[in-house]
């Protein structure tokens, strides 16, 4: 694994554009689709990730069932009312789609395994940046990622777009339509949602987009409303499931698994609030200590460690976390998550040198490996890229290949 550096595409902007990636840039000028650089990787270095991902899904149904057999849900905050709900759908296995887990890896060359930071299991973003548009960046760039004198074609690990459809096709005759697909009021979940809704009608369902604030309750008909006064029996919302039990119609989502007159196929379903949540790493430790994919991670301080850091069970976008080397605090970051949290270990260094956007002169840039779970197999890797040590949503996407 190295991280190259690249010459970006004469009117890339427009490029990705005409591919649905409208925030190309952020408010500061620096781009975040940034092809400037690449990380390059060797093809036994992609069966690494993906085997890890495939692995890290397993032992993460593992310790959702630990979580259920034992009623573990108050160490994760989970509120009393929802876990009916989540016992239901954990069993009847209602349709569930995708998720990220995001690791921490310098390469085969390190010496390491790829370390699990948190699995983003209920509404992770950046899929139209891993899903499409690196890869058409690929195809337009292969063989200038052609070694010199080598036959050798540079591929990608990324089969993510097919796997939806394929995922979709599948799902097709269990959903009531049209699936509608609700997300809040701003470019990067909106821009999540239309790719994904595009994918399902790829696969054939009938659909139709809204905004989540725009789905009402109907007592009289005990069913969740569209705008049209029309039921809605299959929704895919990028809202995470811990805002929507502090709504107002939290009862009736909740109902909606019970009652079959309210009934809906939510995607993602309810039981991924077990996943999502950062109290899972603890668990997974508990369960598979001092696993190489694992890092230490504990409820109730940071035991022997020198070296955590410490983030609530429900933080998003690097907020509130707290980076502590030698038992010193040196990055903090603001934010409106608290409550519960979390101490786990800081993985090993994985840092690699790149100019800075306002200077050009060398910093350290530090990648976070999205590996993404199409259903329950491995589907492909994104990359965000820091000057920090923590992700946040200024982070940048940075295209991969391998050779």
């Amino acid at each position: 694994m190295q991280r190259t550096t690249q010459t970006p595409r004469p009117d890339w902007q427009k490029t990705v554009e005409s591919q649905g990636l409208l925030f190309h840039t952020l408010e500061n000028g620096s781009p975040y689709w940034d092809e400037s650089a690449a990380y390059q990787f060797t093809a036994t270095e992609v069966d690494t990730l993906e085997a890890a991902g495939n692995e890290l899904q397993t032992m993460c149904l593992a310790a959702a069932q630990n979580i259920i057999d034992n009623k573990r849900y108050a160490e994760l905050d989970i509120p009393p009312a929802a876990i009916p709900a989540i016992e239901w759908a954990w069993n009847s296995e209602p349709p569930a789609l995708y998720g990220r887990f995001d690791m921490s890896w310098a390469g085969a060359s390190s010496g390491q395994a790829p370390k699990l930071l948190e699995y983003n299991a209920d509404t992770p973003t950046s899929l139209l940046e891993a899903a499409v548009i690196q890869w058409n960046w690929l195809e337009e760039r292969a063989e200038s990622l052609r070694p010199a004198f080598s036959n050798s074609k540079a591929d990608q690990f990324n089969s993510i777009h097919d796997k939806l459809i394929a995922k979709w096709t599948d799902l097709n005759p269990y959903l009531t339509q049209p699936l509608y697909f609700a997300a809040l009021d701003n470019p990067e979940d909106q821009l999540t949602v239309t790719y994904l809704r595009d994918t399902a009608q790829q696969a054939g369902i009938v659909t139709l987009q809204m905004f989540m604030e725009e789905i009402g309750w109907n007592d009289e008909q005990q069913a969740f409303m569209d705008p049209n006064e029309e039921p809605m029996r299959s929704i895919f919302k990028l809202y995470p499931w811990e805002a929507m039990l502090a709504e107002e119609f939290a009862p009736h989502a909740i109902a909606s698994y019970l009652n079959t007159q309210s009934a809906v196929n939510w995607i993602e379903p309810i039981w991924k609030t077990l996943l999502s949540n950062k109290g899972i790493l603890p668990i997974l430790w508990e369960l598979y200590p001092n696993h190489p994919l694992l890092l230490p991670a504990y409820f109730d301080g940071p035991h022997e460690m020198r070296d955590y850091v410490r983030k609530p069970l429900l933080s998003r976008e690097g907020a509130n976390i707290t980076v502590v080397r030698n038992n010193t605090t040196v990055a903090a970051t603001d934010g409106t998550y608290h409550g519960r949290q979390i101490y786990q270990a800081l993985a090993p260094d994985a840092t690699f040198s790149g100019p800075a956007f306002s200077t050009g002169n060398a910093e350290p840039k530090y990648p976070i490996l999205g590996v993404w779970m199409i259903d329950q197999e491995c589907a492909g890797m994104g990359i965000r890229e820091s000057s920090t040590p923590i992700t946040d949503n200024l982070s940048s996407f940075v295209p991969h290949f391998f050779l």
